[in-house]
């Protein structure tokens, strides 16, 4: 019983951890943050690395048929931020 104690405990504790860093709430996640924002050169659909026009991109995100809906922008945490093509901060995925 003692064990099922500790592993609960230990589950709730890394559940906790994770539904934080994936939360909107944390700084790391946050549009506010300067890291986040379309304003940042590095976000900013004004960038050759997030244009569907530089061929072989591989930021962009495409649909079925091709046609581009967006960009990916690698954060240096190792999160990701999802951009439409005006910009517009879709999502991110937080750092793993």
């Amino acid at each position: 019983m003692k064990y099922l104690i500790l592993i609960a405990v230990m589950f709730s504790v890394t559940a906790h951890a994770n539904d934080w860093n994936s939360s909107p709430n944390n700084w790391n996640n946050s549009a506010s943050n300067w890291e986040n924002s379309p304003s940042n050169w590095e976000n900013s659909p004004n960038n050759w690395d997030n244009s569907p026009n530089n061929f072989g991109n591989t930021r962009i995100i495409r649909d079925t048929n091709g046609n581009a809906q967006g960009y990916a922008v690698p954060k240096s945490d190792g999160g990701v931020n999802f951009y439409n093509q005006d910009g517009t901060r879709k999502g991110y995925l937080p750092a793993q």
